[in-house]
């Protein structure tokens, strides 16, 4: 199994619960709370507070593609 990390020691991963850090991306998209949808699917970012993340439990990245995001409802 991946080793996990607090959400203080992310500069760009992911939660599975749906949250995203990447301090490297524009304020708006520095911490997200997604909608997943099968098979995989993160869809419709919304921009959330740090505080409000989870505090455990992260995977780190090494970048997220932000010109690839789907926003549209589907």
């Amino acid at each position: 199994m991946e080793q996990t990390f607090k959400a203080a020691e992310i500069n760009v991963g992911f939660h599975p619960t749906g949250y995203r850090i990447d301090k490297t991306a524009s304020p708006m998209n520095r911490y997200t709370k997604w909608q997943i949808l099968p098979p995989k699917q993160w869809r419709n970012p919304k921009p959330v507070c740090f505080d409000s993340l989870p505090q455990q439990g992260w995977f780190k990245k090494d970048n997220f593609d932000w010109d690839k995001i789907n926003t549209a409802e589907e």
